[in-house]
């Protein structure tokens, strides 16, 4: 089975602070008498599915300054997200937040389930399905430009000068020496997608972590705190990342029809930008709690850039 390709280290619910523990008990209206720790994703915080002594149940996430500010950024954010989303069956629905300015804290629904084995066909496909149907519904219920999404556009204009960097990479930058340069000109086709508009909420980090499987087969979309206004496809392409070194990869970009639409060439840009961007980071990042993501950085640049040197050779 599929395990998680991100795993951090992180802190248990009982070193969470009393005064946010005490608003645990307070909000559910009743006292957590069981815990259970999970550990996918990188946040140093806690990721806790808790019991309540009258068997109410919740997930809860927390994290503080002293571990990691730009986490507390990210979990506003998904507050703000899920606040204006509401309640689908596509994503766990958010019960309360909690903000004293020095922890930041969500309660969301618990959703039972596991994590979907992409190597099984049936679970992969039930994936990929939910990821169109989340495209959609995003679509329809937009989010306002008073949330404080990533701007894609953004990011693909940082993509494009980490590709414009490689040329005087430092040796050990874990790229193939064939890519130094940028000889397809990758760094020039985000820069065009980059100025084109973007209206379209996107989750922006669909990876099996941040994937639960209900008992019936549902996907539900979890861990909100990178959403984003992108192109409607970044989701579709994201999905398949998990095997972009395989080609099967191919065959489900040249299948679906929101990437057959965007094209080839894009598909292979934006996969040079993103293994690009995470292999320059791999030498110059400074990561605060973080001691897992940069090994996650270099084993995922890895996978990605084989799969464009694969694409490259078609």
């Amino acid at each position: 089975m599929t395990a998680p390709r991100a795993v951090g280290v992180r802190i248990g619910y009982d070193a969470v602070p009393a005064a946010v523990r005490d608003w645990v008990d307070e909000t559910l209206g009743s006292p957590v008498v069981a815990t259970a720790e999970q550990v996918g994703g990188m946040s140093p915080g806690c990721a806790t599915r808790l019991t309540c002594a009258d068997g109410t149940r919740a997930f809860v996430k927390a994290v503080g300054a002293e571990l990691n500010a730009e986490t507390m950024r990210l979990f506003r954010r998904e507050v703000a997200v899920l606040d204006h989303l509401g309640e689908h069956e596509l994503w766990a629905s958010l019960l309360a937040s909690y903000d004293d300015g020095a922890w930041v804290a969500l309660l969301i629904e618990d959703v039972e389930g596991r994590h979907p084995d992409f190597t099984d066909e049936a679970e992969l496909e039930s994936v990929l399905t939910g990821v169109d149907g989340l495209s959609t519904v995003l679509r329809e219920r937009g989010v306002p430009a008073s949330v404080d999404l990533i701007d894609v556009s953004d990011v693909f204009g940082k993509w494009a000068t980490s590709l414009d960097a490689l040329v005087d990479a430092a040796p050990g930058t874990p790229v193939p020496d064939w890519l130094r340069g940028d000889p397809h000109g990758w760094a020039d086709v985000l820069r065009e997608h980059a100025v084109r508009p973007m209206p379209d909420p996107v989750h922006w980090d669909i990876r099996i972590d941040n994937l639960l499987r209900r008992p019936g087969g549902e996907i539900v979309f979890l861990d909100w705190g990178t959403a984003a206004r992108g192109p409607a496809w970044v989701d579709a392409l994201l999905a398949r990342l998990e095997r972009v070194d395989e080609p099967w990869f191919d065959i489900a970009v040249r299948s679906c029809p929101a990437l057959a639409e965007a094209g080839d060439e894009v598909v292979t840009a934006f996969l040079a930008g993103f293994g690009a961007h995470m292999a320059v980071r791999s030498v110059i990042a400074v990561d605060v709690n973080l001691p897992t993501l940069n090994d996650f950085r270099i084993s995922e640049s890895r996978r990605i850039l084989a799969g464009v040197t694969r694409r490259a050779d078609r």
